[in-house]
């Protein structure tokens, strides 16, 4: 949601890349020479076995993680203004913070540190609520908030950001079925305003219904592209077995240069 006296940030969304990336930990690679693209204004899960390297995937991506070889790009914004959602389990619930102060700090980017809140800023605030269904829970404190309730208040919060580029990692786990699909259209509603959205998901059927393009990952890159042809049995099965032959103790290994 954009605030009515701001500039927009971006037309559409940005374009983010990974070129020969393998990212890992103390040169031990969690994923092994990725190249892929997100086209601006794309809609893509990223899907995989457990320890497939999903999440890592995107904390590369906002810069949490260097790759350890290759490069990653991004393109219509600063690394600094994308939109990123971690794991629920990720989330400090314990601070007593009200839900409207909670969800006004997504206008930090727009406001800094020392900005002045505006009569506009509260309108903004009370229609992030709305989209989500929170009305009257303004005053509510985080930590009396149920797990479906606090995804709520991190997706306005989101929406709040303006950000041409949103990450989401696993946003729907542990939360009912209404709910996930109350926030499914929010995530829908996003990528119709041009936003780029990248979501971590483990529902293959969600992913099929609502999400147009996928990458599927298994410590490599194993298919991008159309869902549907994306998400083959395969494909799936090939997953799989990456998954299962992965050598934990296996040293860091170079890529053989091209002829």
């Amino acid at each position: 949601m954009r605030n009515r006296d701001e500039a927009v940030q971006s037309t559409g969304g940005a374009t983010l890349a990974f070129v020969n990336a393998t990212i890992g930990y103390d040169r031990h690679p969690a994923l092994h020479h990725v190249t892929a693209s997100f086209p601006a204004g794309s809609m893509t899960a990223v899907v995989g076995p457990n320890g497939a390297g999903k999440s890592t995937l995107l904390k590369a991506a906002i810069g949490h993680i260097r790759p350890i070889e290759g490069s990653i790009g991004v393109e219509g914004c600063r690394r600094s203004d994308i939109a990123y959602l971690p794991q629920l389990a990720e989330i400090d619930r314990n601070f007593p913070l009200p839900v409207f102060d909670f969800v006004a700090m997504g206008l930090w980017q727009r406001r800094g540190a020392f900005g002045g809140f505006r009569r506009a800023d509260d309108e903004d605030v009370a229609r992030a609520l709305a989209g989500v269904g929170l009305i009257g829970f303004e005053q509510r404190l985080l930590d009396t908030l149920s797990g479906g309730q606090l995804q709520r208040v991190l997706f306005a919060r989101l929406t709040l950001q303006d950000a041409p580029l949103i990450l989401l990692d696993e946003p729907f786990t542990a939360v009912d079925d209404r709910t996930t699909d109350e926030l499914v259209n929010v995530v829908a509603n996003w990528n119709a305003e041009g936003r780029t959205v990248i979501a971590v998901l483990h529902d293959l059927d969600l992913v099929r219904r609502r999400f147009p393009r996928t990458l599927l990952i298994a410590r490599q890159l194993i298919a991008e592209g159309d869902t549907e042809t994306v998400l083959t049995s395969d494909n799936l099965a090939a997953a799989r077995h990456y998954i299962e032959a992965w050598d934990e103790a296996a040293p860091y290994c170079e890529v053989e240069p091209t002829p």
